[in-house]
């Protein structure tokens, strides 16, 4: 019998609130940014202009599904979207934002 894991982005919710994670840095590169955690001293990319644009926008956004239309992310380019933001949950970076 084999299990097989489901990827980060198959649990990501984009009807959810998210947010930068406190504890997150992000510097501003051509390529898009680097996204620092303080705690984990995990360093990742974010590899385009569009994501760091929907990663910015996650806390002034009711969900994440608003802040990709709010970078212009279409229908067609939402699923690669939604398996970077949740990949960027599973590793910290992003955090489920709590009611305000």
């Amino acid at each position: 019998m084999s299990t097989t894991l489901d990827p980060p982005s198959a649990a990501f919710d984009l009807d959810r609130p998210w947010d930068l994670h406190p504890r997150v840095s992000l510097r501003r590169e051509p390529f898009g940014a680097l996204v620092y955690h303080f705690d984990t001293r995990r360093l990742s990319f974010l590899k385009s202009l569009d994501l760091l644009a929907v990663v910015e926008s996650l806390g002034a956004s009711p969900t994440a599904g608003e802040a990709c239309r709010a970078a212009g992310i279409d229908d067609e380019r939402l699923p690669a979207y939604r398996h970077a933001l949740g990949t960027l949950a599973a590793s910290g970076m992003i955090c489920e934002r709590r009611p305000r």
